[in-house]
């Protein structure tokens, strides 16, 4: 806050001789507090300290926002410095901390010169207050920080998201070119210019541009900051939204030209975020996920168990078929058996999916469809004495929502829900549109889709219902939840644009219900996956290089490629494998493992190999995602996901191979 021109201070409310939470005491100000009241050294004072005579009233102002959580946007005369100030005040969460954000700025002249114009022109006076009012519903939209002498950037999350970038991608690498890639056309050139001037004094920076973002629209925003006169060269500011004071400027503009120079100024109002909290964020979604995860695993158990019993006994007959030389009935255990690893291959890239920790990817998204989807893993989940049933909706809009987080909040209210029915009961999942038409304390007007499951439990009191959101409050017994479920269900529903709600009653059962904003794009659907030539795919006279610690995989994969007319050497880790290569020259296509044991993984496997053989060609193998064998600086690789279909396997391998040959 020390880079802006504005005061600001946090003050904390105290119990004082009128009573509870009487006074309070400024607790953090900037040397911008001074300037704008030409009071010094005001942290440690309380408000009777510095306004005797007036200090109930800020109190009385101050603690609504405090009660209240709204922010309070107001002019009024600090009687005792004798100056008129512009007051932004923000609660800061939670509120148990007692304590308020002040934003403000002396406004005396501005006042003076308003009496004048009343003065020549009653006419303006009521258009003047208009757009004083609106044009303090500014806010800071971002914030940055360049670091001149490295060409390096900090930017947070909603500084990305407003100029256009993508948050997820970070700030590593980019220019300030790309930085400023989809400013306006027209902007861009007095843009450039306003920033090649700023960084080369120390005197404050504004400028006002239009930006492209995600909705595909242009906004209006303003960049406010200056450089530090030490070293290392800094430039760092802030991104303010422009789009309200433009549209009443031009009202202004229309009705009253003398104005413009009361409206040059535009107030911040304060969303403090830290990369601690932020981090602490994400920790609290992670443990809530993995609790889900670890619910999943008596359930998962129990289906890979069948899976395995279906897999075993297939391979069984068709072993006992061949002794009987009953050639003609192998052909349906061979098909029950590779429909049941199919199937577990399913089930285990669901629950990767599931487990791997992300941020918020929001997309529209068929919420019915992604219900519909995971009514196995839910029945698997919360087991044969709960009655799980997804009613379908084909009229229910697309919500924009990350589709991962929803399936981990579904997932863990469905773990709620059969908790709360030991006996067991029914578990209702169903989506409505809903359309909110007036302001209310959650959501503003607008189009929604409302997720909610519903349970036949044990209910739940007024009392419970006014802390389930809370986190870590829970109404199981110790050991047997966090208490972070419910907190971050209505944290993600919160950051989705909506927001959560509980309808319950005791022996009644319990209504949880999702509020996600409509999309307005449609849902993208998966493409239709070309035909594959029946061809048999061929070797073509290639040599591989084949490096799993698995014999039996190692096996079936060269037996494949064998087959397929390859040449093929094997090794079971990395040491062995790097030996057959400086062996056979003639290999020039390594197919490896990524985990392999031994201290070297496949991946240093391949860097070793093309420090040695640059032409050498790698593919990867892994069990686990495909990030986990992209992570990895080579080029010109390819990945193969397991388990994989064989015939699929030497097709690509073969497609590699001439591919790379050519």
């Amino acid at each position: 806050m020390e880079l802006i021109d504005d005061g600001f201070c946090v003050i904390q409310f105290i119990d004082g001789p009128r009573g509870p939470l009487s006074d309070y005491v400024h607790i953090e100000a900037n040397s911008g507090y001074e300037r704008h009241t030409g009071i010094d050294d005001i942290v440690g004072k309380t408000v009777f300290d510095v306004a005797p005579q007036d200090g109930a009233e800020w109190v009385k102002i101050y603690g609504e926002v405090l009660r209240t959580g709204e922010p309070l946007r107001f002019e009024r005369e600090f009687v005792e410095v004798g100056r008129h100030v512009e007051v932004s005040a923000t609660r800061v969460e939670p509120a148990a901390k007692a304590q308020v954000a002040v934003l403000f700025r002396d406004i005396t002249e501005r006042k003076r010169k308003e009496r004048e114009l009343r003065e020549s022109q009653r006419r303006a006076e009521k258009n003047a207050r208009h757009i004083a009012r609106a044009l303090s519903a500014g806010a800071i939209l971002g914030t940055w920080v360049w670091y001149l002498d490295s060409e390096t950037f900090d930017l947070d999350e909603e500084f990305s998201r407003s100029m256009g970038l993508d948050p997820a991608q970070g700030a590593a690498g980019l220019t300030i070119d790309q930085i400023v890639v989809n400013v306006h056309e027209d902007d861009k050139p007095g843009l450039m210019a306003a920033i090649d001037r700023a960084t080369q004094q120390t005197t404050p920076y504004a400028y006002q541009f239009r930006v492209k973002r995600a909705d595909g629209l242009y906004h209006w925003v303003e960049a406010n900051g200056r450089m530090e006169a030490e070293t290392p060269r800094i430039f760092a500011g802030v991104l303010m939204d422009l789009d309200d004071r433009r549209a009443i400027l031009e009202e202004r503009d229309k009705a009253a030209a003398e104005l413009s120079k009361l409206n040059e100024t535009l107030e911040q109002r304060v969303e403090e975020q830290t990369a601690k909290l932020m981090q602490r964020e994400g920790e609290l979604r992670q443990a809530q996920k993995m609790e889900a995860v670890g619910q999943l695993t008596g359930g998962l158990a129990h289906d890979f168990n069948n899976l395995l019993t279906a897999i075993s006994g297939s391979l069984d007959f068709v072993a006992k078929r061949l002794e009987d030389g009953r050639r003609e009935e192998i052909l349906r255990y061979l098909e029950a058996a590779q429909a049941s690893t199919e199937r577990a291959a399913s089930v285990t890239q669901r629950l990767l999916a599931f487990s791997r920790q992300q941020s918020l990817m929001p997309k529209p998204t068929d919420v019915t469809q992604l219900v519909r989807s995971m009514e196995d893993l839910m029945r698997h989940t919360i087991g044969p004495h709960i009655l799980v049933r997804a009613e379908q909706n084909a009229e229910a809009w697309p919500a924009m929502v990350d589709p991962n987080q929803l399936e981990s909040a579904l997932l863990n209210l469905c773990i709620n829900s059969r908790d709360a029915m030991p006996d067991g009961g029914t578990i209702t999942i169903g989506t409505t549109n809903e359309t909110i038409e007036t302001e209310n304390s959650e959501l503003p007007p607008g189009d929604y889709l409302r997720l909610s499951v519903h349970d036949t439990g044990t209910g739940m009191t007024a009392e419970e219902i006014s802390k389930a959101f809370d986190p870590y409050f829970t109404t199981k017994p110790s050991e047997k939840g966090t208490g972070l479920g419910l907190s971050m269900v209505y944290g993600f529903a919160r950051q989705s644009g909506g927001c959560a709600t509980i309808d319950s009653e005791l022996g009644k059962g319990t209504t949880v219900n999702i509020f996600l904003p409509r999309s307005v794009e449609t849902v993208a659907r998966a493409e239709v996956d070309l035909p594959v030539s029946e061809e048999p795919a061929t070797g073509g006279g290639h040599t591989i290089l084949v490096v799993d610690d698995e014999a039996i995989v190692r096996f079936v994969v060269v037996e494949a490629l064998e087959e397929a007319g390859f040449t093929v050497y094997q090794a079971a880790h990395a040491a062995a494998g790097l030996q057959v290569l400086q062996d056979q020259p003639e290999v020039t296509l390594l197919l490896t493992d990524i985990g392999l044991p031994g201290g070297m993984t496949g991946r240093e496997l391949a860097a070793r190999a093309r420090e040695a053989r640059e032409d050498l060609r790698v593919m990867f193998m892994t069990g686990y995602d495909e990030e986990a064998a992209t992570a990895t600086t080579l080029t010109d690789t390819e990945v193969l996901l397991k388990p994989f279909d064989f015939d699929e396997m030497v097709r690509r391998v073969t497609s590699f191979a001439n591919r790379t040959a050519a």
